[in-house]
């Protein structure tokens, strides 16, 4: 679950002096890494940035082809 994960690859590995320090650390975290990796149904279970990577190939085939 998200929750686990959160907890098992964020914060059990730091301390912040200041709960608005750890609060804008886990929401850079969610943003950079977690939605990044994540495998998103509606894509065919892949990441986004695997989507995009097989998207910029299909692309790229398409244009030398033509």
């Amino acid at each position: 679950s998200f929750w686990s994960t959160l907890k098992t690859e964020f914060y059990d590995r730091k301390e912040w002096r200041t709960r608005n320090e750890a609060r804008k650390a886990v929401a850079r975290w969610i943003e950079i890494v977690y939605n990044r990796r994540r495998r998103h149904s509606s894509i065919g279970m892949v990441s986004p940035v695997d989507f995009e990577a097989q998207l910029a190939d299909q692309n790229g085939n398409k244009k030398a082809a033509a």
